[in-house]
């Protein structure tokens, strides 16, 4: 017969630890009561506890004690337990996890022991009185530098206890601390989490911190810089076209009943129908298909003297037809994707033109992060056919890291059986750890990999697309994925008796008594780049990936090392003291090993053809001379803490340089200064569309003059020569003859768990990428090679310039409002909707706008309906605003107008 809940409760003991069964300890309980838990008692408790978590304050003076450090920087937090029922006993543990660590509880009942990266342990302690029923029992707690947004506070806390004979149950998901999808927005929301209310405790970041909050009245202030004007679109085109002008004297053409290919052309400049089907297909999705009686698209080849950049074309619409001329398939499909931005979505009319384009830059380049959380295979063709729609053509897609490995590898199934996922297995045997929100169960969708023919559909996808994939497994830091499974499949092996096998591919050092810390909090993520084992990995890694690269048809001719954040890894290990003592190499400094690996790998892959890329801090610690000459290094560092002296050391040393900079090009960072926003924030708290619009990537530097850094305050970029004691340069401008390569939006994923939340982040900000990338506005100020100096004083960025790049954007917000958005409709983009500025003066009429001109507004009288905002209306009560998509679908997040 069933108990009732709460008397089991009364007669339950929890038990749960961080190690082994064979490990566990157990506390010494609140009652005399001696009858465990049974599964069914431990899934009833965790469906029905309740947890709230609540951020105090961020405020050091609040925050930090007494004896801090003057800059340190803490913030307080709280979270509540409420059951409905008694709980009495103390002998239980609960998972979560926490991204900033927690340093001191401020509660004698509770006790929180950080676990590895983001993972804590929460246990009671020997003073825990018990859950009462009903009664909010409080955890507060002081924890690591800040948490400035809702979205910080990860889901799933769970679990686990033993039964009567000591084994453990299934772990069970606190099911208050899941997230919801909000109807409207299709958006992850965190219920558990308690709103911000008190800017200054809340959103403010130090004593320093002037940004604003996002509210609706702010957003409505940076708005009036648009407005409506639906006749800028007429001919619009994005990315914008080197040139474009107008026919005389002739009328609008109409695609209305299609168009239809002259086959013959097709022959003549030997363009394979295949190179474009993929453009044409998205032409069709805005209703032009191909057809008998539609408009003549005929192919012409482009002169020499117009195509000296891969990707250029012509264009011209008129009345007799459409005529793309270019040299290649890339070419073609530009000029195809050119008409589906120009159509008109009303009348299907394109109005008669000729455009002659080529791209700024070769390398127009996108990231994405399925390590941390995995994003499905449908998300990347997804991404794929609108990079090409928008004439991006790199695709870094970063597969390996800590939390995860995400490529079948043939040979190693190891590194997928385990690396591929998170769950409550402490002995990390046949998973790795939960992180990130992952909860303590494999079947979820933040788990997951590509097969081997996964990754080659999306190779081919992507080079139908003229698409290059840029494959990256970080290494030798970030890498605790690999390290884990490769312990595994040692572990596995030496069970056979098959030592040599298992030590092929063995990645760390057991007796390396190093203590290191990398930025994600793990002490045990770098490989040992001493051993002969691991390179013998990575070739094998490297050997695999490239030979599915020419399974799909495209060769490997770029891999990316990463090569980051590598924490102080390898200082006590006994086999880099070897190495040090016996190392061929000629690597005197212990220091100087991991240089040495990049160095070494880089030459490895140049070595099998393929050129070596890895991020910037991790390139600008070897030699140059030690590197091959065409090594790509992308420039992921911040701009306003003097980024731009990295970029153009790099740049001089002659390498492929891509521009990768945090606070304009990283996507997983929020939108508008908002803590409901998602993302990161860690170089910018508010990266919007028209943000990613103004970049000058030409000249870093000059980018002082209207941008202010995380704070909202304003930053000086010197780009004068810099000089040391000894007198030798440390830093300087760009030697004339050379200049970046091209940019790379970056989505990283450690926040953005679903497939949905992380097409909010991307879109629209990569069709702004796309703009920056392929064309450079005449309002760009020019580069300075004598060096120069650029702050909000200095006059470089002309009133000349700042009111052309003002009207540009006038017509590129009106454009996106008017006619792109609506595209991304049609191919079933979730992208964000802005939210909505708005006031309401002392007469209660309510005013709004919108950040892209076009899209319709609504507004909600509190208890009552929403409503079409068509012009400045009276309200009596409390008022809503947001935004819908041009197809009526999608909602953007609402917002009270105060």
């Amino acid at each position: 017969m069933k108990t009732t809940w709460a008397l089991s409760a009364i007669m339950m003991s929890l038990s749960l630890t961080a190690c082994s069964p064979s490990q566990s300890t157990t506390s010494t309980p609140t009652s005399s009561a001696t009858a465990t838990w049974q599964q069914s008692h431990l899934a009833e408790f965790a469906d029905e506890l309740i947890v709230k978590y609540r951020l105090v304050s961020n405020l050091p003076e609040e925050a930090c004690p007494a004896d801090a450090k003057v800059d340190e920087r803490c913030f307080i937090a709280e979270i509540d337990f409420t059951s409905p029922k008694d709980m009495l006993h103390g002998d239980w543990e609960i998972y979560f996890s926490q991204m900033r660590p927690v340093q001191t509880v401020l509660n004698d009942e509770f006790d929180i022991q950080r676990v590895k990266g983001d993972l804590h342990r929460l246990t009671p302690t020997d003073k825990f009185a018990g859950f009462k029923a009903g009664q909010v029992k409080t955890l507060r707690f002081r924890g690591e530098l800040w948490q400035l947004s809702e979205t910080d506070f990860m889901p799933n806390y769970y679990i686990v206890a033993k039964d009567a004979n000591g084994i453990e149950l299934a772990p069970q998901i606190i099911s208050s601390t899941r997230v919801e999808i909000d109807a409207d927005t299709g958006m992850e929301v965190r219920p558990y989490v308690e709103a911000f209310v008190d800017a200054k405790r809340q959103y403010q970041r130090s004593d320093k911190d002037k940004l604003v909050w996002a509210k609706p009245g702010v957003l409505f202030e940076q708005n009036k810089a648009v407005s409506v004007e639906p006749a800028l679109t007429a001919n619009s085109l994005l990315p914008t076209p080197k040139t474009q002008v107008l026919l005389d004297n002739a009328k609008a053409v109409s695609l209305s009943q299609g168009i239809t290919l002259d086959t013959q052309s097709l022959t003549e400049t030997k363009l394979n129908l295949d190179d474009i089907q993929a453009a044409l297909a998205r032409l069709e999705r805005i209703g032009v298909p191909q057809s008998d009686n539609g408009v003549k698209v005929t192919f012409a080849a482009l002169s020499p003297v117009d195509s000296l950049k891969m990707g250029s074309y012509q264009l011209t619409v008129a009345d007799a037809g459409i005529v793309i001329k270019a040299s290649e398939p890339s070419g073609f499909s530009y000029g195809i994707a050119s008409i589906a931005s120009l159509v008109n979505l009303n009348d299907l009319t394109i109005n008669a033109m000729q455009i002659n384009d080529s791209p700024r830059y070769q390398y127009r380049g996108m990231h994405v992060d399925v390590s941390r959380n995995f994003h499905s295979k449908q998300f990347l063709l997804d991404l794929i056919d609108q990079m090409a729609a928008y004439k991006l053509n790199k695709l870094h897609l970063h597969m390996g890291d800590d939390e995860g490995w995400r490529l079948e590898i043939d040979g190693l199934p190891e590194l997928t059986d385990i690396g591929s996922k998170r769950c409550h297995d402490v002995t990390e045997s046949s998973c790795i750890l939960p992180q990130l929100g992952s909860g303590p169960f494999a079947d979820t969708k933040v788990n997951g990999y590509y097969t081997k023919a996964d990754y080659i559909d999306i190779i081919q996808y992507a080079d139908a697309r003229q698409i290059q994939v840029i494959p990256s497994m970080d290494m030798p830091g970030h890498s605790r994925a690999a390290i884990k499974s490769m312990d595994a499949r040692y572990r596995n092996l030496m069970a056979k008796g098959d030592e040599q096998a298992a030590k092929e591919f063995v990645l760390t050092d057991p007796d390396d008594t190093t203590q290191y810390s990398s930025v994600q909090y793990y002490d045990d993520n770098t490989l040992n780049v001493c051993m002969e084992s691991t390179y013998h990995f990575v070739d094998k890694v490297i050997t695999e990936i490239a030979a599915l690269h020419t399974q799909a048809g495209q060769p490997l001719t770029t891999y990316h090392i990463g090569a980051d954040e590598t924490a102080g890894a390898w200082l006590e290990s006994p086999i880099c003291h070897d190495f040090i003592v016996n190392n061929q190499y000629g690597v005197k400094d212990i220091k100087l090993v991991g240089p040495y690996f990049i160095e070494r790998v880089a030459n490895m892959l140049a070595e099998k053809g393929i050129q070596p890329a890895g991020w910037s801090d991790g390139m600008s610690h070897t030699n140059p001379a030690n590197m091959p000459p065409n090594s790509q290094s992308n420039v992921w560092d911040v701009v306003s803490h003097k980024g731009y002296q990295r970029a153009h050391q790099q740049v001089n040393n002659g390498w492929t340089t891509i521009l990768s900079n945090p606070e304009v090009l990283y996507f997983d960072f929020p939108y508008e200064a908002d803590p409901k926003e998602h993302g990161y924030y860690w170089a910018s708290r508010g990266l919007n569309s028209k943000h990613i619009f103004s970049f000058m990537p030409g000249n870093l530097p000059a980018n002082a003059e209207q941008w202010l850094d995380i704070e909202g305050n304003p930053f000086e970029a010197d780009d004068r020569p810099q000089v040391d004691d000894n007198g030798q340069q440390t830093s300087g401008p760009i030697v004339a003859g050379k200049t970046f390569d091209g940019i790379q939006g970056q989505l990283w994923s450690e926040t953005l768990r679903s497939d949905q939340t992380v097409e909010y982040m991307i879109y629209p900000r990569l069709l702004m990428l796309a703009e920056r990338a392929w064309h450079k506005p005449e309002w760009e100020v020019p580069y300075q090679h004598d060096g120069a100096v650029y702050n909000q004083s200095t006059q470089n960025f002309t009133a000349q310039m700042r009111q052309q790049q003002a009207s540009e954007w006038q017509k590129m917000a009106n454009h996106l409002g008017h006619k792109e958005l609506a595209k991304l409709d049609k191919a079933g983009i979730e992208y964000r909707v802005p939210t909505v500025g708005a006031t309401v003066d002392e007469k209660g009429v309510l005013t709004a706008n919108i950040a892209f001109p076009g899209l319709q507004i609504e507004y909600k009288e509190q208890g009552k309906a929403w409503l079409p905002y068509l012009n400045p209306v009276v309200v009596k009560d409390q008022v809503e605003v947001r935004a819908i998509t041009p197809d009526g679908k999608r909602k953007g997040r609402s917002q009270v107008v105060n």
